[in-house]
């Protein structure tokens, strides 16, 4: 097992930039540590040397109001991938639906830029959403399960994604509006979690997001 921090993990993800060399912009949203240091951060060059709460701002005014939400029954090394996922197409939150604590190696520290929200339960979580106008919509392969490549997914829409390999429980599936599904064609079963949370967010993006 790798004895490496999270942020060494990330960091290793990239070349990030060295120093800036002094003087230094007058701009609030700079880390000194950063401009000093270097920024080895697994973020896109926009974001070089900035402090983290000011990224998080500067995301926070063009979120996509696409939800994404995981039930985390049995600690899923997949979770982090979602996660990632999530921040790479800029989503209004991410919520674990189950235990509290989940495996955030493959997250690459993305989360610190999300909102991350956590439930107990189903029933909670689907009160939270509801009050908000989200349609709940599940992905998975189930009996019932309509193509993802023939479904115009809603504008608030919050995916919901399983634990790799038992999928959606029965109480999440009753609580979506819709179950979609990726077609395959060849002889596996389902896909890897993760892949699959980064294709349902691409037909998200394909329908609601500006490519520019």
């Amino acid at each position: 097992m790798s004895s490496l921090s999270d942020d060494e993990v990330a960091a290793a993800a990239g070349p990030g930039v060295g120093p800036l060399p002094p003087p230094w912009p007058d701009d609030p949203r700079l880390d000194p540590e950063l401009l000093a240091g270097g920024d080895h951060r697994n973020v896109v060059d926009r974001y070089r040397y900035w402090r983290l709460d000011a990224v998080v701002a500067d995301l926070d005014t063009r979120r996509h109001p696409l939800r994404v939400a995981i039930q985390n029954w049995e600690h899923d090394f997949n979770i982090g991938s979602m996660v990632r996922t999530a921040n790479a197409f800029n989503a209004a939150g991410v919520h674990i639906v189950g235990r509290r604590r989940w495996n955030r190696r493959g997250a690459m520290v993305t989360d610190r830029y999300l909102h991350v929200e956590h439930h107990p339960g189903v029933e909670e979580f689907a009160a939270r959403l509801g009050s908000e106008g989200y349609t709940l919509v599940g992905v998975d392969n189930l009996a019932g399960s309509v193509p993802l490549e023939r479904t115009e997914l809603p504008e608030r829409c919050c995916l919901v994604f399983g634990s790799e390999g038992p999928g959606l429980t029965p109480e999440m599936v009753a609580a979506c509006s819709s179950l979609v599904a990726i077609s395959q064609y060849g002889s596996t079963r389902s896909l890897n979690a993760g892949a699959a949370a980064a294709i349902a967010m691409f037909a998200w993006a394909q329908r609601w997001a500006d490519p520019g």
